[in-house]
């Protein structure tokens, strides 16, 4: 179902390159942009400027953006101080390029319209009815502030407790850099074969594959505790794996004979993953943060304790309730060496905090740079604020504000897709014989699979145990920020350090995670930079997602790739405002090189 445009910016539009390719050279993006002048008009580009300048400094934008489309950036001549002239013009060129990528479709799954009670779709913290059931005139209350966008609207909005919305006016902002939200949608731009989409339509609840997605967070549920050095040997992690490998639409990775081991169970799929132990080394490795040390032993929650497993609960939590429960800490800091403990590391984390302290470790260890740094062979210069360790620190909270206002687009204003425990919500309904109370429908594969079997035994109910008192946050699910944040920072990190190099030493956490011991698997000298990141950026989404009960597989994988996507078109602009000529290579998710460069 194509989703209508709900308070889409006025400048949303325009035709070429796709917003998930990458460049390989400046003469692109000169070719875009000489074509999207030539049809706008330069009248209509220093228009553009206008906004920007006001109105006094129309004229000299005039001469500026004339210049620009007849192929020249050089200030104009007087009027104009000649840095804040070209600074001006690299502007426009930027944003100019940026206007001519194509507004690619938004297309959902349907689910909103087919179901009229809106039991598959997002309405955490809307008065509710019923369990998986919204009242319908807070449902309208909340489509109205949607559509809008006006305050006043979405202080109207009907709820059900005190809980608010979390973050909901984030989905209209705009950026100054890279492409805007709006251009990130579900399919390539037409002419680019093999371009993997952002942001597809999310899996229809009736379908086997949502089925498979909701089967593998109940089978998480029943291994919070388990660490992962112990799932070849656990029972209920061997009978995770045998029920996912004979689901087809199964999205993790398999092994060589097309069967999920108890070892790929929660691993994500992307180059590198499924190499060495479950967590990344940049999750384990002691480091400093300028003179603090950092260990990494980290504050977790207490084994064993799961929350809104009974009807009461979860409906007052579903309504915005305050339960007045709050999360149970072990006193014993340990590495991050389990589901639930890696729960607890993304419920209060800084978004973009693994990231940051990636970097503090290839800084402090001295990894080598990106081939591609100005500065390697130098013998009178060293990077700074530009290819040195300020840019690379400072790059991981700018990217990840600015992946922020991407995916919010995305999950509030096209998907509003509900929660995993509002999944389990219609999983228990069914279940429990209350099909008729509820318009949404499950595939066969998860109403009988003996993971929800498992928990009814250990909680009388079927839904889905949650680390977290309050449940997920109350925003819809996919795709999800700190998916979005992993691959935007990552991506940034590969631009500046050598995704190649081999990881000496690595380590593994003990299975009570109280120390860290030589990891010694045949594949101990595969680990790499490239490889480790990419684990890095599913371990913090998963453990915000799966670990934690609050994301499907599907909302990490895609967002993980929007957010490559997202950064690599902020790195295209950025390029040009470096002095420095270079030209900065790196693999992709999909394991394709995408090149950046000024030259």
């Amino acid at each position: 179902m194509k989703r209508p445009p709900l308070a889409v910016p006025a400048t949303d539009a325009s035709p070429s390159r796709p917003a998930t390719k990458c460049e390989a050279s400046s003469e692109l993006h000169s070719r875009s942009r000489r074509n999207f002048l030539s049809k706008l008009g330069t009248a209509a580009t220093a228009t553009m400027a206008a906004g920007v300048l006001g109105a006094p400094a129309l004229a000299e934008a005039s001469k500026v953006s004339g210049s620009i489309a007849a192929g020249d950036t050089s200030a104009p001549s007087g009027g104009i101080n000649p840095r804040v002239a070209r600074s001006f013009a690299l502007r426009l060129a930027a944003a100019t390029r940026d206007a001519a990528v194509p507004v690619p479709p938004h297309t959902t799954n349907g689910d909103e319209e087919r179901y009229p009670d809106k039991s598959a779709t997002y309405t955490k913290g809307l008065l509710q009815d019923d369990i998986g059931v919204v009242n319908p005139a807070a449902y309208q209350s909340f489509k109205k502030a949607l559509r809008s966008g006006k305050n006043s609207d979405w202080e109207a909005i009907i709820i059900g407790g005190t809980r608010t919305q979390n973050g909901p006016q984030g989905s209209y902002a705009f950026d100054m850099e890279g492409l805007d939200s709006v251009q990130f949608g579900n399919a390539p731009a037409p002419g680019d074969q093999g371009a993997p989409a952002c942001v597809p339509p999310f899996a229809q609840i009736a379908s086997a594959d949502y089925g498979a997605q909701l089967m593998e967070m109940y089978w998480s549920s029943l291994l919070y505790d388990v660490a992962f050095t112990d799932y070849a040997t656990s029972d209920t992690a061997i009978a995770a794996a045998a029920e996912l490998s004979a689901q087809p639409s199964y999205r993790g990775p398999r092994d060589a004979n097309g069967k999920v081991t108890p070892d790929l169970l929660f691993r994500g799929a992307f180059p590198g993953e499924t190499v060495g132990p479950y967590v990344s080394q940049f999750m384990i490795t002691p480091t400093m943060f300028g003179t603090q040390p950092m260990d990494m032993l980290m504050q977790t929650f207490v084994a064993g304790l799961d929350y809104m497993t009974d009807t009461t609960t979860f409906q007052d939590v579903q309504n915005g309730i305050d339960t007045g429960l709050k999360p149970q800490f072990d006193p014993v800091r340990r590495y991050l060496h389990d589901g639930r403990g890696l729960a607890a590391y993304t419920h209060v984390d800084v978004l973009y905090q693994a990231y940051f302290s990636a970097f503090l470790v290839m800084a402090g260890l001295k990894f080598p740079l990106n081939p591609g740094n100005p500065y390697i062979g130098s013998k009178t210069q060293n990077g700074f604020d530009t290819f040195g360790g300020p840019d690379f620190a400072a790059c991981q909270g700018e990217i990840a504000a600015r992946a922020l206002h991407r995916v919010w687009y995305q999950k509030w204003l096209v998907h509003l897709v509900h929660r995993p425990e509002s999944g389990g919500g219609v999983l228990h309904q069914i279940l429990s014989g209350n099909q008729n109370k509820i318009d949404a429908r499950l595939n066969s594969n998860v109403l009988n699979s003996q993971a929800p079997q498992q928990v009814f035994s250990k909680y009388g109910t079927y839904l889905l145990p949650q680390p977290f008192p309050e449940g997920s946050p109350t925003h819809p699910s996919y795709p999800t920020g700190h998916g979005t944040v992993a691959g935007a920072c990552i991506t940034f990190l590969k631009f500046f350090f050598d995704q190649n190099y081999v990881i000496p030493n690595p380590m593994v956490p003990t299975n009570d995670g109280l120390s860290l011991v030589p990891y010694t698997g045949s594949d101990a000298g595969q680990i790499t930079v490239g490889g480790e990141l990419n684990k890095l950026a599913h371990n913090v989404s998963f453990g915000h997602g799966i670990h934690a009960g609050i994301h499907w597989r599907q909302d990490s994988d895609i967002s993980i790739q929007l957010g490559e996507a997202m950064a690599i078109s902020v790195l295209q602009d950025k390029a040009k405002g470096y002095n420095e000529k270079f030209t900065v290579s790196f693999n992709r998710l999909d394991g394709s090189t995408c090149t950046i460069s000024n030259e």
